[in-house]
């Protein structure tokens, strides 16, 4: 019995040192890994302030071209608005809502909700419902007419909401 004792302590002490060794390893790969990721950003900074740099260059050098045949005030300020309008430009790209597709009416004389109506799948498609709700079957019976009854709970199709219906 005593033998069994020892071994599971050598096991024990085997899984320990194994454990260390594994939690060493993955430290200096993670160590490495970020040495090499820690230059790749240190690159990209780089590269950013001097693109900064060369477009403040090249919006002198337009200033100062126009300012050949302009004062220098008028030619600071023809600069000032190309940049700002590049910049609202930019900004109007980059915007989310600027790539949302129109919703587009239905083709005139075509029946709403029937599929190919006229229209472009848009994101009411994507969720798999029509972006308005489909036209019952056939018109309601005018109130009070022969025959004409309230719709009740177990006459509605299956799948259709019934919580408004008495």
């Amino acid at each position: 019995m005593e033998r069994l004792d020892h071994l599971e302590h050598l096991d024990r002490q085997l899984v320990d040192e194994l454990a260390q060794v594994a939690r060493e390893t993955v430290r200096d790969e993670l160590r490495e890994q970020t040495r090499r990721q820690r230059r790749t950003a240190m690159l990209y900074a780089a590269s950013g302030a001097v693109a900064l740099y060369a477009g403040a260059a090249l919006a002198l050098a337009v200033g100062l071209a126009l300012a050949i045949g302009l004062p220098g005030w008028a030619a600071a300020l023809v600069t000032a608005v190309v940049l700002g309008a590049v910049a609202y430009a930019l900004r109007g790209a980059a915007r989310p809502s600027a790539s949302r597709p129109t919703p587009e009416p239905p083709v005139h004389g075509a029946v709403p909700g029937a599929p190919g109506a006229g229209r472009k799948r848009g994101a009411a498609d994507a969720v798999g419902k029509p972006p308005y709700p489909p036209a019952p079957p056939m018109p309601p019976a005018a109130p009070g007419a022969a025959g004409a009854r309230l719709p009740r709970p177990q006459d509605a199709e299956p799948g259709t909401d019934t919580r408004h219906l008495p």
